[in-house]
């Protein structure tokens, strides 16, 4: 068994990535003057939010968690194979690092790199981290990771990345492409992706678990505009909204939208905005594919498909993907 020398502290090393310029006033102005109004989705993910999602995984009805974790469970010694020893491992949307345990126990990468939106999630899942695995490099980056175009980090061994939670599916077909393309160039030619991707199925199962019967999901939904308040000295009162969501079939995707409850005014940094009765704000889709439409997808990127596991009631999919 490897032991590091190093201390707790010497072990997590923030990486410095490129400056991103903080652009959330201009994407919630932006999204708030159109016709149909829209927040983008990453702004669910503050401190309160990670935890919220955090409970929403463990619902009845959300059963992509526990699936996707099963897939893992249930294969992860192919898994290990296909990704090889001490290779550099990194997580995108990495949030409380629950299922990459499975790999480090696994693969014991060379280190390990969380890539997360919320600061404060992503140094308390690091913290963790380090206590549970004392041999573990860990270099977390705090960054958008559709931003995301290089990891900061002298290394020239094999990279694996991996993308758990479906959450490419809260891209558009072409954005989901464009946001694959990025990881490409991270991972390098003959790096490697493994990814989960939630599978088509009846409305009904879908639309469940993004209405729990708990309220967990519409919190999470509502808590966007309190994160806009503390944010941008807006006023937004969660009471004049109410959480929807629904499948929209010929799109093939869940719509997560808050819907005004009454004709009311906001002001977000001074700037006035008006809601009418049954009014929404689309906060999020999540797509949904096939195996092969996923697989489709995959390849416009230049990853080949080498193996692709799914549940015995094809609910969700986990895939390995070689860039070539």
């Amino acid at each position: 068994m490897r032991h590091s020398t190093l201390s707790k502290k010497d072990r997590i090393n923030f990486l410095k990535s490129v400056p991103q310029p903080d652009t959330m006033a201009e994407e919630i102005h932006s999204g708030l003057a159109r016709d149909n109004k829209t927040l983008p989705p990453k702004y669910f993910y503050d401190k309160q939010g990670s935890e919220l999602f955090d409970r929403i995984t463990d619902l009845d009805e959300y059963y992509l968690t526990r699936t996707e974790i099963g897939l893992l469970e249930q294969h992860i010694a192919e898994i290990a194979d296909l990704l090889g020893k001490n290779s550099l491992l990194i997580e995108l949307g990495s949030g409380s690092s629950i299922k990459i345990r499975f790999l480090l126990e696994a693969i014991r990468p060379k280190a390990y790199v969380p890539v997360d939106i919320s600061y404060a999630h992503l140094l308390a899942a690091a913290q963790r981290l380090a206590n549970d695995y004392p041999w573990l490099t860990i270099n977390p980056v705090c960054i958008d990771y559709s931003k995301l175009w290089s990891i900061p980090i002298s290394d020239t061994g094999r990279r694996n990345a991996f993308f758990p939670g479906s959450s490419i599916g809260n891209f558009s077909p072409s954005a989901a492409l464009d946001l694959l393309k990025k990881v490409h160039s991270v991972v390098g030619e003959r790096g490697g992706l493994l990814i989960g991707v939630d599978l088509k199925k009846d409305a009904e199962r879908l639309e469940a678990a993004y209405n729990d019967a708990a309220g967990i999901t519409a919190a999470f939904n509502l808590n966007i505009l309190r994160h806009i308040n503390r944010r941008l000295d807006a006023d937004f009162d969660l009471d004049n909204f109410t959480h929807r969501a629904l499948y929209n079939e010929p799109a093939g995707r869940v719509e997560m939208h808050l819907s005004s409850k009454t004709p009311h005014q906001v002001q977000v940094q001074g700037e006035r905005y008006d809601f009418k009765r049954g009014e929404t704000i689309h906060t999020e889709n999540s797509y949904k594919y096939t195996v092969e439409e996923f697989h489709h997808l995959a390849a416009l990127a230049n990853f080949t498909p080498l193996k692709t596991w799914t549940d015995p009631l094809s609910l969700f999919s986990l895939h390995y993907l070689v860039a070539h």
